[in-house]
């Protein structure tokens, strides 16, 4: 089974308006109400691929009541831990001549919440896969990624880690199965600008070196990279056009990664499926469907999931 985990998952109301002025009563022509988190992003791209998945974190008041009818609606199974005070956060994103994005705090996150979070991962299985994705709530302690794999390290787990800077680089020791750093992170742990996928490579390896078995570098407009834990080493541009929804890009990569390893076995086909989830989701509304997926496979003359 996988398992995604969400510390501060959202109802994302996002809001298109012609000419949004400060100071006006402005009116909206189109709006839409997602359920956001990137832990809960990666979940419902392998339902939409067709892989099944459990989303774990934390929801509290009516908001995270309508997150989780949101996901049940989609057909995507959680086990959120429901949070006394507070609400889950609404982010709000105005998109006009320029985006604006009000994101909101979330719930109080207490010792007591945080402890029956370890109790849910206690029951994860030798062979499961665990995806720890995205920011962690300044109410939390810094090293909470750390902290879980300490706890979970005597479970042969497939743990996935798509985070950014001490989040990412404290987990290493516990030798996640993939991380996936895009090139600004990367450049920022080693201090240096990367501009290419070749620049990438040695970096990557040096982030095996330090403990992880499989590394994934998004480069945007200049597509991916991937280097294995046997060696070997792959790069895919990014899908054709100019992309219209950068949002839960990177997480629709990890989860047709995670797809892809899951169906195949085979770490080429997988990271293919993963960069075109990745674009799938850039060129569309909402997140990465399969139908889009294997339209944007075919632009790189593949026909994996055909």
């Amino acid at each position: 089974m996988i398992y995604t985990v969400t510390f501060n998952p959202s109802l994302d109301y996002i809001v298109d308006v012609d000419d949004f002025k400060l100071d006006y009563i402005n009116r909206t022509r189109g709006e839409k109400i997602l359920a956001g988190g990137k832990g809960i992003n990666v979940s419902i791209v392998l339902k939409n691929l067709g892989e099944e998945s459990t989303a774990l974190g934390f929801t509290a008041g009516f908001t995270g009541e309508e997150i989780k009818r949101l996901l049940n609606v989609r057909g995507v199974k959680t086990d959120f831990i429901e949070v006394k005070e507070g609400l889950s956060r609404i982010n709000v994103k105005v998109r006009s001549a320029k985006e604006t994005a009000i994101n909101g705090q979330g719930p109080k996150i207490t010792d007591e919440d945080i402890r029956s979070l370890y109790q849910k991962l206690d029951q994860l299985q030798d062979g499961d896969t665990l995806v720890l994705a995205g920011a962690i709530p300044s109410i939390m302690p810094e090293t909470m990624y750390m902290d879980i794999l300490e706890h979970l390290k005597d479970k042969k787990l497939r743990v996935v880690v798509d985070a950014t800077r001490d989040l990412l680089v404290n987990v290493l020791p516990y030798h996640p199965f993939m991380i996936k750093p895009n090139h600004h992170e990367l450049g920022e742990i080693f201090g240096v600008h990367i501009h290419t996928y070749e620049e990438a490579i040695p970096y990557a390896k040096k982030l095996q070196e330090k403990g992880a078995r499989n590394v994934i570098v998004s480069m945007g407009s200049l597509g991916a990279m991937m280097v294995t834990e046997d060696g070997q080493v792959f790069h895919a541009a990014a899908a054709k056009g100019k992309p219209t929804n950068t949002v839960g890009a990177g997480d629709s990569f990890v989860a047709g990664f995670i797809y892809g390893c899951d169906t195949f076995h085979d770490y080429e086909k997988a990271f293919y499926i993963g960069n075109s989830s990745g674009g799938a989701s850039a060129h569309s509304e909402e997140l990465a469907t399969r139908e889009r997926v294997k339209d944007i496979l075919r632009e790189f003359g593949r026909n994996d999931l055909d």
